[in-house]
């Protein structure tokens, strides 16, 4: 039973270091992507203009 457990542990470490490395790599390529640069730039300056 010991083994089992150890098994299904191993299996779900490595299942949830790909689902999170995918939505990582997911996040990353959406604020690189060329297309979304002019929505960021414009939320950096937000702060900067006046009311």
């Amino acid at each position: 039973m010991a083994n089992m457990y150890a098994f299904l542990a191993n299996i779900a470490q490595g299942v949830g270091v790909l689902y999170f490395m995918g939505i990582f790599l997911a996040v990353c390529v959406y604020a690189l992507w060329p297309s979304n640069r002019s929505k960021f730039d414009t939320a950096a300056h937000l702060p900067l203009e006046k009311d």
